[in-house]
């Protein structure tokens, strides 16, 4: 799916549709959002503009979960999505944002990470 530039797409008064004046840039080009859900680990590399390179995850098994008690931080396997106040959708579908709050084997876990930019989940235990 393509989404409009907000200046290429201007609409008469009449509510006709204008030429666009220019083509896309390529910085303005749009990709595929980067939805991480439960799955065997699987991670893909995107170049950035200025030609960094930026690790997502298309899906992850384990989370690094830190217990707030004692400090430590272990990598647990994740059971499953309980709740993502990101987006109603994402909680129905599994995918997992940074604030989503996710089941481990150590309990319940709020993730504290973004792992669609960053490549990794890291998550706090939460008291619940």
């Amino acid at each position: 799916m393509v989404k409009s530039i907000e200046n290429l797409r201007k609409r008469k008064l009449t509510g006709g549709a204008r030429k666009s004046n220019r083509a896309r840039r390529a910085f303005e080009k749009d990709g595929y959002a980067a939805e991480p859900t439960l799955g065997a680990t699987e991670n893909y590399k995107r170049r950035m503009r200025g030609g960094s390179i930026k690790t997502s995850l298309r899906s992850a098994e384990f989370a690094n979960v830190k217990d707030n008690s004692s400090g430590k931080t272990s990598k647990v396997k994740i059971t499953r999505v309980l709740r993502n106040p990101a987006n109603r959708d994402y909680e129905r579908r599994g995918v997992i944002t940074r604030g989503a709050l996710i089941d481990t084997e150590l309990g319940n876990a709020k993730v504290t990470s973004r792992p669609a930019q960053d490549g990794v989940i890291n998550a706090v235990l939460t008291s619940q």
